[in-house]
């Protein structure tokens, strides 16, 4: 039997412990005119209706101690009232490669719906994050879960994209 030590990505300096993409420990948000939120039905591969949506608040943050980083999203609009809460799955980021795959719950009328988000980190630097992120929803299964409708569209799923400048 053989043993193969693989190695690990390096950790940045003056951030013991924490994924290469975060910046330093901290509570960071994000400026309403710095956001984007946008719901796209699809049927298909054909987008059926988008529509921008008004973000409340934005948050990341990342712990000191070796506790996961959460981001939250919350939605305050008149097609979508919520909040997506994400932390990190370490068994899929690919920070090098500028990825993160986060897990996390769409919370809407207080019932959670699994999302999985890939967020494209954009720019990092110690005080910032600027990151692109999309999760696509099966909409037939969000809507007997949680009740939401994005309007008489006959789609199949939906995407959802975020992005913003955490600082």
């Amino acid at each position: 039997m053989t043993t193969v030590t693989l190695p690990i990505d390096p950790t940045p300096s003056g951030a013991p412990g924490a994924a290469p993409w975060l910046p330093l420990p901290g509570r960071y948000t994000v400026a309403p005119d710095r956001s984007l939120v946008e719901l796209t039905a699809l049927c298909g591969p054909s987008p059926l209706r988008r529509r921008r949506l008004a973000l409340a608040a934005a948050s990341l943050t990342v712990p000191e101690t070796d506790e996961h980083p959460t981001l939250r999203f919350e939605f305050d609009d008149a097609h979508l009232k919520g909040a997506l809460v994400l932390t990190p799955d370490h068994a899929h980021a690919h920070a090098s490669a500028g990825t993160v795959q986060l897990t996390g719950d769409l919370g809407i009328d207080g019932t959670g719906f699994p999302v999985l988000l890939r967020l494209r980190v954009v720019e990092r630097a110690d005080d910032r994050l600027l990151g692109v992120g999309v999760a696509r929803l099966p909409y037939r299964l969000l809507r007997r879960a949680t009740g939401y409708r994005f309007g008489r569209l006959p789609a199949t799923r939906l995407r959802l994209l975020v992005a913003g400048e955490f600082a």
